[in-house]
């Protein structure tokens, strides 16, 4: 999210420079530096004991290729919480678990996300109303059911190459 005007008082910003970070947007009435925001998630490859990935689709997200668990990290929650309620909200997994891989730059939709392995033991899926369907897939297929480059395709690259 990029600032024009004040969140708190409506008023047109400025240029300001902020030391190192240079001309930042700035809010003359309330004293404020108000740098642009980002939402924070997670992304996780939630995998089992047999060296297999849950993959899911999710039409909304693309009708052609699957991708990993993942969520918005709600106020209050750290991320590896968000790790565990998306992995059970998603897929009725529970994660018993969680390593955290690697954080991912996502500037087309202004996110950080934050990637994760999370282990479980292999038990069927419950499936969320926003999951069409899901899979346990076996590491060696995994990569070619996901868009390559994706970060998805980023972090189970990872996690098998472990």
């Amino acid at each position: 999210m990029h600032f024009s005007f004040c969140p708190h008082c409506g008023t047109k910003l400025i240029g300001k420079e902020i030391g190192d970070e240079g001309i930042i947007p700035y809010c003359e009435n309330c004293s404020v530096p108000l740098w642009d925001m980002f939402t924070t998630s997670i992304i996780a490859a939630v995998v089992n004991e047999y060296r297999e990935v849950a993959l899911l689709r999710q039409n909304y997200v693309s009708e052609t290729k699957y991708v990993c668990v993942a969520g918005i990290m709600k106020l209050g929650e750290s991320a590896e919480d968000t790790v565990v309620r998306e992995v059970k909200e998603e897929i009725g997994q529970d994660v018993e678990k969680l390593e955290f891989v690697s954080s991912y730059p996502y500037e087309k939709r202004e996110m950080l996300m934050l990637g994760y392995k999370a282990i479980v033991k292999k038990k069927e899926f419950r499936l969320s109303r926003e999951v069409d369907s899901a899979e346990w897939i076996k590491f060696e297929k995994a990569l070619s059911l996901l868009r390559e480059g994706s970060i998805g395709w980023q972090l189970v690259k990872t996690i098998i190459g472990q």
